[in-house]
């Protein structure tokens, strides 16, 4: 079992329609502080990112925000975390991320959730990685997904394995005891 001394979570910058969302992002961020583990993510105040990383700095957490200038003009960074990286764009925001990180978790959002979950999940299949990505699964919130990965894998574009090397967890103690007993699979071209 590996130590995981930095998560990253990616989620929403809106607080989504249900209560339900929220009441998990603040679980993830309260469950980080009271484990010791840090909290890498988006840099923003809005919506679950602000909920996680008050919840995580209320907790005890450190809090590591990576946030594109872009995004500081714009003033959504958050102004009390532990550390703000201000970086030039997007795609630096993620790889400064994937650099912090010990491991991935997406929680509930919309596109930019998605795009940052794929992406880390992706460099771990061409082994650019070899750290765990884990979906919280909140109320069923990622089913419609995960029924997609699994079409995918039926119609001969992803291996089984590589399905099975994602996390699904439901609980902050069950993502923890997970990310931390994950082995990683073999890289899509290892020769």
């Amino acid at each position: 079992m590996s130590r995981m001394q930095r998560i990253a979570v990616y989620t929403g910058s809106a607080p989504g329609n249900d209560p339900v969302f929220a009441a998990a992002a603040r679980a993830v961020g309260t469950r980080l502080g009271e484990a010791g583990i840090a909290l890498v993510y988006g840099g923003g105040h809005t919506g679950l990112m602000g909920v996680v990383s008050d919840a995580a700095l209320d907790a005890g957490a450190e809090v590591f925000g990576v946030i594109p200038q872009a995004l500081v003009n714009a003033e959504l960074a958050h102004p009390r975390l532990t550390s703000l990286e201000i970086v030039p764009d997007m795609h630096v925001r993620k790889m400064r991320m994937a650099e912090l990180a010990d491991g991935f978790v997406a929680l509930p959002g919309g596109p930019g959730t998605l795009e940052e979950l794929f992406e880390a999940w992706t460099w771990l299949q061409l082994g650019f990685h070899a750290k765990p990505v884990a979906i919280y699964d909140v109320d069923g919130f990622w089913q419609p997904l995960l029924a997609m990965l699994d079409h995918m894998v039926a119609s001969g574009f992803m291996a089984g394995t590589f399905r099975d090397s994602l996390i699904v967890v439901h609980t902050p103690d069950e993502l923890l005891a997970e990310l931390a007993a994950w082995e990683p699979p073999t890289p899509k071209f290892a020769r």
